[in-house]
């Protein structure tokens, strides 16, 4: 059986549960990928699919989500906008939002965002990755439909890992268990994809200034075949993108395949 009890989890979310339509299983190739499909039939605003094992979860710039049953949450969330792509631009900024908000109810210190779709982790004098974030975009002539695809640690990852890792209960004095947390993130996604439909990212950039682990540091932006751009991260524009202060001025970066580094 999958390690989620939708019993439970509908008790969790109290008067929310009418908003979601869950499904849990054992496996699947994506979360992502099962919820398109579905989306692609008429399934519905709210639609979530978490599955124990995927054997082809997708991470930001083509990555493997490597995860364990055990070990992490992997969920993938259907909702629709009435506006075009355009209207979307910051969209992954805001689930951040949510997710830190979610993880903070549930007594998890140190959480912080990073540009444009990881959640961290403050481990001494370092951040390590918390959870991530993967939306994908499709419209049609009625809305635009976003599947967001989250991933998080719930036990510190193992093995040999391109980037510091960290998990949920390192962040927590307690043990926190999976229905909590995938219920706590629900209720506040519902809440910030709400503000965000009806405010854009503008809505909610205050506070995703406020988390920015970057904030004001020195970084440097690394794209594929482009030189290192080094500069002050001022944050985020009202339309998602990253601000950077250079020696050429303040330069506004869109591409979702940048990463940030303390300089």
């Amino acid at each position: 059986m999958p390690l989620i009890d939708l019993v439970l989890l509908k008790t969790r979310l109290g008067e929310l549960a009418g908003r979601f339509d869950v499904d849990a299983l054992d496996a699947c190739d994506s979360t992502s990928s099962e919820l398109l499909r579905r989306g692609e039939t008429g399934a519905p605003a709210g639609s979530v699919i978490v599955a124990d094992r995927q054997s082809a979860g997708r991470g930001r710039r083509g990555r493997q989500w490597l995860s364990e049953p055990e070990a992490s949450l992997t969920f993938s969330l259907l909702w629709r906008f009435s506006g075009p792509l355009a209207s979307l631009s910051g969209l992954s900024l805001a689930v951040g939002v949510g997710l830190a908000r979610a993880l903070e109810q549930l007594g998890a210190e140190g959480v912080g965002l990073k540009w444009p779709n990881d959640v961290l982790l403050r481990l001494g004098d370092g951040q390590a990755k918390l959870a991530g974030i993967l939306i994908e975009l499709s419209s049609d002539r009625r809305s635009t439909q976003a599947i967001i695809g989250i991933g998080i640690n719930l036990l510190p990852p193992t093995g040999d890992l391109p980037q510091p890792a960290a998990g949920l209960s390192q962040a927590c004095r307690q043990a926190v268990e999976r229905h909590d947390v995938l219920a706590a993130i629900l209720r506040e996604l519902s809440g910030v994809l709400d503000a965000f439909a009806s405010g854009g990212f503008a809505a909610i950039r205050p506070e995703w200034q406020r988390r920015n682990v970057w904030q004001d540091q020195p970084v440097q932006v690394l794209a594929d075949d482009a030189s290192p751009l080094p500069g002050i991260c001022l944050g985020a524009d009202d339309d998602g993108a990253l601000l950077l202060r250079t020696a050429n001025g303040i330069e506004r970066i869109f591409s979702g395949d940048v990463s940030l580094r303390s300089a």
